[in-house]
């Protein structure tokens, strides 16, 4: 079965979605995958298309012209005191666009609370025929595999899965072997992109690599095809942020290099 690819928003940070769309489209993926949801940080712009009409027809403008698809929205945290109702904005933009995915991640460590919550933001996105990918983050509270797989069967909602990235997975230390052990209809999606074998001691660093300095597949050190083994061929979205190319070369020859060296690795060429 062909793997099918999409550009995630952190490979091209500051391309606005008809940007980001055309990109892919160019580069050859089969979807991209837009954040949608302002977390707030100063380095990150707001592309929120639910108030950008204009930009919202822009973009479909474009996936009409190129056939590129949308496949999912980000990032539904999970963070103290949320109000889940804030992300249903976005849930009806990836409705709109024909996305049929929403990531979440944990960033407080009341489990009881980030439970209850988890679940609330997947009985919201149901309405909206949304999936829920919770992604473990190696720097958030639920860090890890054990971790996320105790989340999804708490909330057990039938819309709830499990997003494994490449970069994360690593980081937790996590075995491959457990991936088999999942219930199939948990894995969507997943992102790929490499990483040195090395783990950083510390968090900041970490965090750099994770949101500036990861690998073209097959160039760092993690054993992606270990990993996606024990997975479903799902679409793969390559979330692979690499500053030192993109500022230099642009972004339309990074989201090459990215699409290219998957195919390479996987011996899709």
């Amino acid at each position: 079965m062909k793997r099918e690819y999409s550009l995630a928003q952190l490979s091209v940070l500051n391309a606005a979605p008809p940007e980001l769309a055309r990109i892919a489209a160019e580069c050859g993926y089969d979807y991209f995958s837009a954040r949608q949801i302002y977390m707030g940080l100063p380095e990150e712009p707001d592309y929120d298309l639910s108030k950008n009409r204009a930009m919202m027809a822009e973009t479909k403008a474009v996936m009409e012209e190129t056939g590129i698809r949308f496949l999912d929205i980000e990032l539904a945290r999970i963070v103290k005191d949320l109000d889940v109702k804030k992300y249903e904005n976005a849930f009806r933009t990836a409705a709109e666009l024909g996305g049929t995915k929403v990531l979440s991640s944990i960033w407080t460590d009341n489990e009881a609370y980030y439970t209850e919550k988890f679940a609330e933001v997947c009985d919201l996105a149901a309405q909206y025929g949304l999936t829920v990918e919770l992604e473990y983050v190696p720097i958030a509270a639920v860090r890890n595999l054990e971790q996320a797989v105790k989340v999804l069967r708490s909330v057990n909602r039938p819309n709830a899965g499990l997003m494994i990235d490449m970069h994360h997975f690593h980081r937790a230390q996590d075995d491959p072997a457990k991936l088999a052990e999942l219930p199939r209809e948990w894995f969507h999606m997943l992102h790929l992109c490499d990483a040195s074998a090395e783990i950083p001691s510390d968090p900041e660093e970490m965090r750099r690599i994770m949101r500036e300095d990861r690998d073209y597949i097959g160039e760092g050190g993690i054993n992606i095809k270990a990993i996606m083994a024990n997975i479903p061929n799902v679409p793969c979205s390559i979330e692979l942020p690499k500053n030192s190319v993109s500022d230099v070369y642009g972004y339309k020859e990074h989201a090459r290099r990215c699409i290219e060296s998957a195919k390479k690795y996987f011996g899709e060429e």
